[in-house]
């Protein structure tokens, strides 16, 4: 069947070596996803760029590298910095099955930017039907230096057979069954969202801090907040965002993703302002589904001051069909971290 390849499907690919990799720990298979991992070397890299057709990655990576760094004991990625890991996950997939991967929600949310890319493709964060080859991460973090180890897990991918995304007429015809957001779905090219900057709720959002300690990406609950983001108290509906800012926002719609679709923050229309609202796109099936679960947004404004207003579209999500019920749904007998979130910083963070 055409769609979206759930968790069991992944795991036989793996079985039959289109997913080639050292041992796949089980945490690592998502309900429609997988975790990519760091491989043992990075390297610290003059730009970023894309192999042409047919050229392997190490051709072009052997004319821009500017030093070798080992993970294996760990290692920082230093703010402003480009770097690219080869990934201990290679592909062989099937002719009829195609790839696309996105920064985990854990990495948006530090402010890492991170895309893959594969020997050959001339795309970021894809790879055609059919694709055999290696894959790498390039790396870039915008606010905090990250503390990175072979292993470490900042990317994951999802595998498509055919054409998965749904229509505005069939997601309606879902949403009248089962809501996939409230209090209301506004469904025009996909489900829209917007931003959460209600007058005497607070806080609406919080601020990345500069200049900060560096933060471990595999270790969980082990910082203080308020060491790196600054609390943003309501206003009068309105936040005005600094060029060069990063910020932590969330959606003013409960979002859910019933088990038979999962679906994927795309970039919404440029004309409507002049900022970014996401780094991380993938929504596992079952997310928020029976436990209202808000969109926590990652933005940063680009060139200059922008006025965000309570209620403005600002994202949109594209729900793409499974190709069958995946047998684990996110939440559910997972260590799933942000079912039930309202607006939630990464796991890194100890509870206020």
């Amino acid at each position: 069947m055409t769609g979206i390849l759930p968790r069991q499907a992944i795991a036989a690919m793996i079985e039959e070596g289109a997913i080639e990799a050292p041992p796949v720990e089980p945490d690592q298979l998502q309900p429609a996803s997988l975790d990519l991992r760091l491989g043992p070397t990075a390297y610290r890299i003059r730009a970023s760029f894309l192999p042409r057709a047919g050229e392997p990655i190490a051709g072009k990576l052997s004319r821009v590298t500017l030093h070798e760094i080992d993970l294996t004991r760990g290692a920082v990625l230093e703010t402003g910095c480009v770097y690219l890991v080869p990934l201990m996950e290679r592909l062989a997939l099937p002719a009829d099955v195609a790839a696309a991967t996105n920064p985990k929600s854990s990495t948006g949310r530090l402010d890492v930017f991170t895309r893959v890319i594969a020997d050959g493709v001339g795309g970021f964060d894809t790879a055609p039907a059919g694709y055999a080859g290696g894959l790498a991460l390039e790396v870039s973090p915008r606010t905090f230096p990250v503390l990175v180890r072979a292993g470490s897990r900042l990317s994951q991918i999802r595998f498509r057979r055919g054409e998965a995304r749904l229509s505005d007429e069939a997601l309606s015809a879902i949403h009248r069954e089962t809501p996939l957001a409230a209090p209301e779905a506004r469904i025009d090219n996909g489900l829209n969202l917007t931003i959460d900057l209600s007058p005497g709720r607070g806080p609406i959002g919080y601020r990345a801090k500069r200049h900060t300690a560096l933060i471990d990406v595999d270790r969980r609950d082990a910082l203080r907040m308020d060491e790196f983001w600054d609390p943003l108290p309501a206003t009068d509906g309105s936040l005005i965002l600094d060029p060069d800012e990063f910020y932590i926002l969330m959606s003013r719609e409960a979002v859910s993703i019933p088990p038979e679709t999962a679906a994927e923050m795309v970039p919404f229309d440029p004309l409507v302002g002049e900022f970014r609202v996401h780094y991380a796109g993938f929504f596992d099936p079952g997310f928020g589904w029976g436990a209202a679960s808000r969109a926590v947004l990652e933005v940063r404004s680009r060139e200059v001051p922008f006025i965000l207003e309570h209620g403005q579209v600002v994202a949109r999500l594209a729900y793409e069909r499974m190709a069958e019920m995946p047998d684990t749904l996110y939440g559910a007998a997972l260590s799933s971290n942000y079912q039930a979130q309202t607006l939630k910083l990464s796991k890194h963070f100890m509870a206020a």
